[in-house]
């Protein structure tokens, strides 16, 4: 049996870790009212954008519009990127993530090549302990995350698609549902699916009346594709980061729970201890006492 030091000793180290927990469960809470501000803010725009660029193809009637970035080809080499956090305590939001992207490199072993680039420290580590290549690491970006960082990367990848060093690039990530729900996707961001992908024209959209377009709809395809990629990665990055603090919150909501039925327990058994040394010695003492008689 624990000695009463041994018990204190116990109950103390975990009234530290419930301060612990529940102060980074406060500030993961704060954290994520401001991202789930910027992804509800974010999802209208680049919904209508994809509205944008589907109903302008479904208009296009004899004009033939095209685009490198919507263009499909055979698939032989893939990049995969992962969106993990860079730091843990989250729960399971980042092992979901690295599970999933598991999968996804077992289910094209037979392509050619698959890339993988990540963000975030914990997908980084992941896959380097596991002594797969990484082709990058965007490291540090969730310091800076903002539209311009993530147009640079997405810039970089349509680079290589252009460029024919991967057909088909593919996100991995947790959507953000609500702070205690979060769904793991694979999105396909190159070649650019809009909402009118694979030759059905979005609804009503043969039915509208055509626009006036300066100086003309290629010019204006051509301008939004690329922005389209942009803030779909983009939206999957804040995604992401509404996703960890919401994870990390219920993670520390839960720690801080365990933490208080541990200390409850732990002094349970502290007093039943105590009981019963005081009741030892009590019975020492009635029996020295006797045996002076």
């Amino acid at each position: 049996m624990a000695s009463l030091r041994d018990i204190r000793k116990r109950i103390r180290s975990v009234k530290n870790t419930r301060q612990i927990t529940k102060a980074m469960k406060m500030v993961s809470a704060a954290k994520l009212r401001k991202a789930q501000d910027a992804i509800l803010a974010a999802r209208p725009y680049a919904t209508m954008l994809d509205q944008i660029i589907a109903d302008l193809s479904a208009r296009s009637g004899d004009d033939n519009l095209t685009h490198p970035l919507l263009a499909a080809r055979p698939v032989k080499r893939v990049e995969l990127i992962t969106l993990t956090s860079d730091r843990g305590l989250a729960g399971g939001f980042n092992s979901n993530v690295t599970r999933r992207a598991n999968r996804f490199l077992y289910e094209n072993t037979g392509l050619e090549n698959i890339r993988i680039s990540t963000v975030g420290r914990k997908g980084n580590d992941f896959f380097r302990n596991r002594n797969q290549d990484v082709r990058k690491d965007f490291g540090g970006l969730y310091q800076r995350l903002n539209y311009r960082a993530a147009a640079d990367i997405a810039e970089e990848l349509v680079a290589s698609y252009l460029n024919g060093e991967v057909d088909a690039v593919h996100i991995v990530y947790n959507e953000f549902i609500s702070a205690i729900n979060q769904k793991v996707v694979v999105t396909q961001l190159l070649p650019l699916q809009t909402l009118g992908t694979g030759g059905a024209p979005s609804e009503g959209a043969a039915a509208m009346v055509d626009f006036k377009y300066e100086p003309d709809r290629q010019a204006v395809l051509d301008r939004l594709v690329p922005q389209a990629v942009n803030i779909k990665l983009y939206r999957a990055l804040l995604e992401s980061v509404a996703s960890e603090h919401g994870a990390r919150m219920s993670a520390m909501e839960n720690a801080t729970s365990n933490a208080s039925d541990m200390i409850s327990s732990l002094t349970l058994t502290y007093n039943r201890t105590r009981q019963a040394v005081i009741t030892k010695e009590l019975m020492e003492i009635v029996s020295g006492a006797e045996a002076l008689k």
